[in-house]
C-alpha cells in the first residue's frame, strides 16, 4: 500500500502545499505544488520543470494508483501512534511565514538535548578532578578545558538530535515505550566525535574563530588542541567499546578513519581542475555524510528494527549530510563574510574545489587558467568567484543537493508516522532554506 502526504509550507510570502509520495518505486518522479489550500485532485496538480526551487522538495510518482491523503489539522495526536484511522503526518512548516528554526525543529527532543548536555559537562567534571589528580599539573588539564571550551561554544547539537529523533522513531517502530541508555550513550559519544574532529579541523584549517569565540589552538597553541581532539577520540572510543554492540563499534569506529581519508583526499586534490564531482562527493562523505549516516544507522540498530530500517536510516543520513555540505559549499559563495564568519570564497581561495566550481569548470576555460595559477594576479580570487556564479555552478549544485535531500526524504517513509519523524522531515527542509 502506499501512502501520499500533504504538508502546508510557507516560503516567504507564498505558501505551498506539498506532495510526498511514499511510494519506494525507482521510477522518475515528478515534482509538484499547488498555492494555498486548492489541492483537491489530481487536476489541480501542476508539474514542475526540473530545475532546484523549494517548490519541488518532495516527489510524486505519476503514474502510480490513487495515494491516500492524511489531514494535517490536528499534529499533537502524531505522538500517540499508529490508529486505523487516517493519521495527520509531515506537517513540515507552522502556518507562519518565518524560517524554521533550531530550537523549534528539535522541540520533541528537547528534553534529551537538556540531558545530553548534562552528561557532557559531568564528563568534562569528572576527567578535569581525574586528570588534575594523575598527571603533571601544568599542562594536562588544559586538555579538558580545551574540551570545556568548544562544548560550552554552544553549537546546534545537530548530531545528538539526530540520534534521538530516529531513536523515538524506531523504538516506536519496534513497539519500545522509551529509549534505552545504550541511545543516549550513542548521543554522546557522536556529539564527543563532533567536537573531537572540529578541534582538528580548526588545526588544519588555521581557523581563528568557531563559533564566535577562539579556536582551541588560538587559546593554548597547536599542540594542546591536537592532544585535546586525540584525547577526545580516545575517550569515545572507549566509551563506544563499553556499548558491547559489535556491529555499532564498527560503524562508528570507521567515521574516525573517514575523518583523516577525507582530509587526506582534499589534500590530495587541491588546485586540482580535474577532479571529478564523484571525488567531490566521495570526500564529502568521509567528512561529514559519514558521521551523520552512523549515528542514525546506529540509533536504529539499538533499537532493535529489522535491517531494512537500518539501511534506510544509514542512507537518510548519509543523503542529508552530503546535501548539508553541498548548501554549505554554496553559501561559501553567496553569504557575506559577515555572515560565513570567514572570507567569502574561502575554500576556493585555498584550491578545495567544490561542486559549484566542479560545475562551472565545465563550461568556462578561463576558470580553470585563474585556478591552476592559484590566483597569483591581483583580484583573480574575486573573478573566479563570479564565473562560479556566472556559469550556472550555483543552480547545478542547487539542484545536487536538492536530489540528495530528496533520496533523504525517501528513506524516511519506513518510520511510523510521528512528530519524530516530522523532525526528521523538516530538517532536510530546515537546510535547504539556507539557500532558498
Amino acid at each position: 500500500m502506499m501512502s501520499m502526504s500533504c504538508q502546508n509550507v510557507d516560503f516567504g510570502r507564498m505558501r505551498f502545499n506539498f506532495i510526498a509520495c511514499c511510494c519506494s518505486s525507482n521510477a522518475s518522479s515528478d515534482r509538484l505544488f499547488a498555492k494555498s489550500n486548492n489541492v483537491k485532485g489530481s487536476g489541480s496538480k501542476k508539474n514542475i520543470r526540473k530545475g532546484y526551487g523549494a517548490r519541488k522538495l518532495f516527489c510524486f510518482r505519476s503514474g502510480s494508483p490513487k495515494c491516500r491523503v492524511y489531514s494535517t489539522k490536528t499534529p499533537e495526536t502524531l505522538l500517540n501512534g499508529i490508529s486505523d484511522d487516517p493519521l495527520p503526518v509531515l506537517n513540515v512548516r507552522k502556518e507562519s511565514s518565518d524560517p524554521i528554526s533550531i530550537a523549534n525543529l528539535f522541540e520533541v527532543v528537547a528534553d534529551d538535548l537538556l540531558t545530553l548536555n548534562k552528561n557532557l559537562q559531568a564528563w568534562i567534571e569528572f576527567n578535569d578532578m581525574s586528570i588534575v589528580r594523575k598527571i603533571h599539573q601544568d599542562e594536562n588539564p588544559l586538555l579538558m578545558s580545551a574540551a570545556e571550551q568548544i562544548f560550552s561554544a554552544g553549537g546546534k547539537r545537530m548530531r545528538p538530535a539526530l540520534v534521538f529523533l530516529v531513536s523515538r522513531a524506531t523504538s516506536q517502530l519496534a513497539g519500545l515505550k522509551e529509549i534505552t541508555v545504550k541511545h543516549r550513550r550513542l548521543a554522546e559519544i557522536i556529539e564527543m566525535i563532533h567536537t573531537a574532529s572540529l578541534i582538528h579541523d580548526d588545526v588544519i584549517d588555521e581557523s581563528n574563530l568557531r563559533r564566535g569565540k577562539e579556536t582551541v589552538h588560538q587559546r593554548y597553541g597547536t599542540r594542546v588542541a591536537v592532544l585535546a581532539g586525540d584525547f577526545m577520540f580516545a575517550q569515545s572510543s572507549w566509551y563506544l567499546a563499553n556499548l558491547e554492540n559489535l556491529e555499532v563499534i564498527k560503524l562508528i569506529s570507521q567515521v574516525i578513519k573517514d575523518f583523516a581519508s577525507g582530509e587526506i583526499k582534499q589534500a590530495s586534490s587541491l588546485f586540482d581542475c580535474d577532479v571529478q564531482l564523484e571525488d567531490y562527493l566521495i570526500k564529502s562523505y568521509y567528512k561529514t555524510a559519514s558521521l551523520l549516516a552512523a549515528s542514525t544507522k546506529g540509533s536504529a540498530i539499538f533499537s532493535e528494527v529489522d535491517r531494512n530500517v537500518c539501511e534506510n536510516m544509514y542512507e537518510y543520513g548519509r543523503n542529508l549530510g552530503l546535501s548539508f555540505q553541498i548548501v554549505d559549499d554554496i553559501l561559501d559563495f553567496t553569504q557575506s563574510a559577515e555572515q560565513l564568519g570567514k572570507p567569502a570564497g574561502a575554500d576556493l581561495a585555498k584550491g578545495n574545489l567544490t561542486a559549484p566550481v566542479i560545475f562551472a569548470l565545465e563550461k568556462e576555460p578561463k576558470l580553470r587558467e585563474i585556478i591552476e595559477s592559484e590566483f597569483s594576479e591581483t583580484g583573480s580570487l574575486d573573478e573566479a568567484i563570479e564565473l562560479v556564479k556566472s556559469c550556472g555552478g550555483i543552480e547545478r549544485a542547487r539542484e545536487l543537493a536538492l536530489e540528495k535531500a530528496d533520496i533523504a526524504l525517501q528513506s524516511l517513509q519506513c518510520l511510523p508516522d510521528s512528530a519524530f519523524r516530522v523532525a526528521l522531515e523538516r530538517m532536510v527542509l530546515y537546510n535547504l532554506e539556507r539557500i532558498d
